[in-house]
């Protein structure tokens, strides 16, 4: 197995510890070509289709990847802000908070971000770890809820460059939070906030992306996962079970996927008089195409041709203050016997880093 070109070894080397925040991905434009590309990697994922590989890399490029890049292009292109994709922009933002969060706690450590499709990616930004000189690298998934096509995706990104690796650094891995109590109180606190400037709704929606049915009987704990945090953002809340109703979003392809469906869900409650619907995705923590195309847009046109009056989206945690505190206290939580250094030190250690390298290139 061929091992990727990496800095010499410095005997002495001081221990460095960064972050690597993880999300999902996005094309790098709004453009069918800039998707096809997006798609191509995301598709391919064999832990995200798990159909026997021949027969779905045919009907990927002989058909998705030939009539999908187009439509989802122009969704993109009604999401797309000044700044880029919203997931790029917010996962970036959530980054350099942690960052500022965390140093005003004493741990000096970077964090960085990536993508686990498209750019930044994964492999990249380790290599940029490894070039200066990081030790111990924390990866912390923005998932809070573990699934196989997700969290474990990103792990095996992670594996993936690790035995590429000659000197691999410490590793540690978040697998979930989906039940943490900072995370829970910083949901119900936007959801609380938006209720005191807009009203409360007739009924709640939490709405988490789907995957298929089967992953559950294989032993994906999502639906629980899912389900759990539900339950205990509903007890934060106060609400009642007839208050909420937790579905899920963004089915592909014919078979049966986690239920109740969100659209359908939806139309259902138009037709049946609830006047008033709110819609949180408590499963995304940056807003993105699945929730400000898919919820506030397709979601509220299906409410409200279906009967209903009033449609409410309740934006992601972004770089809400309650939620970058809950993050860094679970990044904090798993670093817990690393050494973190002190900014004097971090400058220090580049200098010496620097010039261990301009010694070994005059050898």
């Amino acid at each position: 197995m061929p091992v990727s070109k990496e800095p010499p070894y410095s005997h002495g080397q001081p221990a460095r510890t960064e972050v690597l925040l993880c999300n999902l991905g996005t094309p790098d434009e709004p453009t069918p070509k800039a998707v096809r590309r997006y798609l191509a990697e995301f598709l391919s994922d064999d832990r995200v289709v798990e159909i026997p590989r021949l027969i779905w890399l045919a009907i990927l490029h002989g058909i998705i990847l030939r009539i999908r890049p187009a439509k989802s292009a122009a969704k993109y292109a009604s999401i797309w802000t000044t700044e880029g994709s919203p997931l790029k922009v917010w996962t970036e933002k959530q980054a350099k908070l942690l960052q500022g969060w965390l140093g005003q706690r004493n741990h000096y450590v970077k964090v960085r971000w990536a993508m686990r499709y498209g750019s930044a990616s994964i492999t990249s930004q380790l290599d940029a770890m490894k070039a200066d000189g990081v030790t111990r690298i924390l990866i912390l998934p923005a998932y809070p809820q573990y699934s196989a096509t997700t969290t474990a995706s990103v792990f095996d990104a992670v594996y993936q460059w690790a035995r590429q690796t000659r000197n691999i650094p410490e590793l540690r891995f978040i697998n979930h939070y989906h039940d943490h109590p900072d995370y829970i109180a910083a949901l119900a606190a936007s959801i609380e906030r938006y209720w005191q400037k807009n009203g409360h709704p007739d009924k709640l929606v939490m709405s988490f992306h789907g995957v298929p049915e089967r992953t559950l009987h294989l032993g994906d704990p999502y639906h629980c996962e899912c389900f759990k945090t539900a339950r205990l953002l509903a007890q934060k809340l106060g609400l009642r079970i007839d208050q909420f109703k937790v579905t899920f979003q963004s089915r592909l392809g014919r078979a049966k996927w986690l239920e109740p469906y969100t659209e359908p869900s939806l139309i259902e409650m138009g037709a049946a008089g609830v006047e008033r619907v709110d819609v949180v995705c408590p499963g995304f923590t940056s807003d993105c195409l699945e929730t400000l195309e898919e919820i506030n847009m397709e979601g509220r046109h299906a409410f409200l041709q279906a009967g209903g009056k009033v449609f409410h989206y309740i934006p992601c945690l972004n770089d809400d203050p309650e939620w970058i505190t809950a993050l860094c206290n679970i990044a904090q939580t798993h670093l817990s016997g690393w050494p973190t250094l002190n900014a004097p030190d971090l400058r220090k250690l580049d200098e010496l880093r620097e010039a261990a390298l301009a010694a070994g290139a005059k050898q």
